[in-house]
């Protein structure tokens, strides 16, 4: 699809068709969404999406998990007028964090950070990540923002696959994606 072409009717998901499939192999994801990002039209259609089940919910702030969640979280935080937080890989803030250990999506263990200073107790934090394929980088996501007090309004990602983390998160957590489950992989 043309980078500059609109269809004339939009349907929600429309957009999907902009994102191209994997040709590197079994450590990637499936899809990838980056030239959908480049895509106006697409990404605020992409956008709109996400947040329409969380409409009417209260939201504090908007956190995106690094590096590719923070394209989505920025963008959803712009259009609800939140601010926006980075959830980090480790060992790129220069403030006081908290860590906690996670095993992302090749198997590799790793740990995510937040700053301390920016979620208060209560506060209503809506998680955006590009994709949840194992479900093991949003959950160390959550864990920071509940360990800190904060409450989790919601997660929202282009696609939310049925691995065992990402079903821990479908059972627990109010959740947004774009991809239906007929187009997911098996």
């Amino acid at each position: 699809m043309d980078l500059c072409h609109v269809p004339a009717t939009r349907e929600k998901g429309w957009y999907l068709a902009l994102m191209a499939p994997n040709v590197k192999g079994p450590n990637y994801a499936w899809l990838d969404p980056s030239r959908l990002y480049c895509h106006p039209q697409g990404l605020q259609d992409c956008v709109a999406d996400l947040l329409q089940p969380f409409q009417g919910d209260a939201i504090d702030m908007v956190a995106g998990i690094d590096a590719m969640g923070f394209i989505l979280g920025a963008a959803a935080a712009a259009t609800l007028r939140k601010g926006f937080l980075a959830i980090r890989k480790a060992g790129h803030l220069c403030v006081q964090t908290v860590a906690q250990p996670y095993t992302d999506y090749s198997g590799r263990e790793k740990l995510m950070e937040v700053r301390t200073d920016t979620i208060s107790p209560g506060l209503r934090i809506l998680l955006v990540d590009q994709w949840v394929e194992t479900g093991g980088t949003m959950r160390a996501a959550i864990e920071l923002v509940e360990r800190l007090g904060g409450v989790v309004a919601g997660v929202a990602a282009i696609c939310m696959e049925n691995s065992e983390g990402g079903k821990w998160i479908q059972e627990r957590y109010k959740r947004s994606h774009c991809v239906p489950p007929r187009l997911q992989p098996r």
